[in-house]
């Protein structure tokens, strides 16, 4: 059984929200493209309501 994850992200949770698999795939196409990214010492975080926000935007 899978644990709940939180609402912030790392980049490995964020990977696998997005299903996808490379890290360079989120910052080039994700990241890049307007997904914001907390940053507190170096740790850096994804909010599960900006990455869904960013999804919507994005919708054809």
């Amino acid at each position: 059984m899978k644990k709940e994850k939180g609402r912030y992200l790392t980049t490995e949770e964020a990977l696998d929200y997005f299903n996808i698999r490379s890290r360079n795939t989120l910052k080039r196409n994700f990241i890049s493209r307007g997904l914001p990214v907390i940053v507190i010492n170096g740790t850096q975080r994804i909010d599960k309501l900006d990455a869904d926000k960013f999804m919507q935007a994005h919708k054809k």
